[in-house]
């Protein structure tokens, strides 16, 4: 009894230790250019120091010890990849509602520029295997990884995130974020920031530079913005930009809401499938278009504003507010003429609403 206890003490002291997997890492990626790539998680955005970019990861999940980081050189730039060895990822804790699908390569990348287009016209690529991302099934591979990466100014960089959450505050460079799933709220950016979602919710708060949000289903909120161009376009969802200021400012909707105040730019225009379009501007401009393919049209311009005026509905009325325009026509669905000066082009067309102009 005592030689079979001293056995297996022997065998119990020869079995190499297993070494545990390190859950939070820390990666530097050089160059003018970089991007990352990660399935499941929640991201970052903060300014850095230095030259270089930091990605801080944090792995999570009963599974977090199969998720593979790979680093290097692709397509002409520095990546970072999180590699999920599974076709299926199962996020119960996020709750029974997530069920989202999309084609990734086996390095690991996906949502690229040029592999998937706005909502008139795009669609997946075709490269890759298909992964699922989901809180309705038990079976799967069940991790995740939050990313924090701090991006010194200037940079270029690309970050690619499937289903999760996306925050970017205070960074200022050459900034793309695209997401499958997820709401991003971001706040005091500069330099050039793309922003696109398959379905999310979109908010931006203090921005300067060129900025462009846009989301496939989902609200965008926008405000005080300064620059020199602000696009946003969402499939289906509600637009609310307030104290926006740039020299182009373009507003879509396919379905939903516009609501623009205390705004003011060059060239402006606003459109909407369905939906109302309620615009007020605080500055002249040199050219304003808006359409609703079905709804009320309501601008508000200053006393100081002067345009060649075409204002147009297919049912519904037209309400000049007060405003003293030379009439060249005038019809109960059709009015043209000259507001002030006329030094711009003011155009407003509704197929079925009410146009209604105000002074500010």
């Amino acid at each position: 009894m005592i030689a079979r206890s001293l056995l297996l003490s022997t065998v119990a002291l020869v079995i190499p230790a297993i070494p545990a997997v390190a859950q939070s890492s820390r990666h530097v990626l050089k160059g003018d250019s970089v991007a990352v790539y990660n399935l499941v998680g929640e991201l970052r955005l903060e300014p850095g120091s230095g030259s270089d970019v930091v990605v801080e990861v944090q792995r999570g999940g009963a599974d977090a010890a199969k998720l593979d980081i790979q680093s290097g050189p692709l397509r002409g730039r520095e990546t970072l990849r999180i590699i999920y060895p599974d076709d299926v990822i199962v996020m119960p804790e996020w709750g029974r509602g997530w069920n989202t699908s999309l084609r990734v390569r086996d390095d690991g990348t996906f949502g690229d520029d040029g592999e998937r287009g706005h909502r008139r016209g795009g669609g997946w690529m075709r490269e890759g295997r298909e992964v699922r991302i989901t809180g309705r099934s038990r079976n799967g591979l069940a991790a995740f990884a939050d990313l924090r990466i701090a991006i010194p100014a200037r940079k270029t960089i690309s970050v690619n995130l499937g289903v999760g959450k996306a925050f970017i505050s205070n960074v200022d460079g050459n900034i793309r974020v695209y997401v499958v799933s997820a709401d991003v709220a971001a706040d005091r950016t500069r330099g050039i920031l793309r922003i696109e979602t398959g379905s999310g919710n979109v908010d931006l708060r203090t921005a300067s530079g060129d900025v462009t949000l846009a989301t496939g289903s989902g609200d965008l909120t926008v405000s005080g913005m300064q620059g020199t161009r602000l696009h946003l376009e969402t499939g289906s969802g509600n637009v609310t930009l307030t104290d926006g200021k740039a020299g182009v400012i373009a507003v879509e909707t396919g379905s939903g809401d516009i609501d623009a105040t205390a705004s003011a730019g060059d060239e402006l225009s606003f459109e909407t499938g369905s939906g109302n379009v309620d615009v007020a501007l605080t500055n002249t401009f040199r050219s304003l278009s808006i359409e609703s393919g079905s709804g009320d049209v309501t601008l508000r311009v200053p006393p100081t504003v002067g345009a060649e005026v075409d204002l147009e509905t297919g049912s519904g009325d037209i309400d000049l507010g007060g405003l003293t325009l030379q009439v060249r026509r005038i019809e109960h669905d059709h009015v043209t003429g000259t507001l002030g000066d006329g030094k711009g082009r003011l155009s407003v067309g509704t197929g079925s609403g009410n146009v209604r102009l105000q002074r500010f």
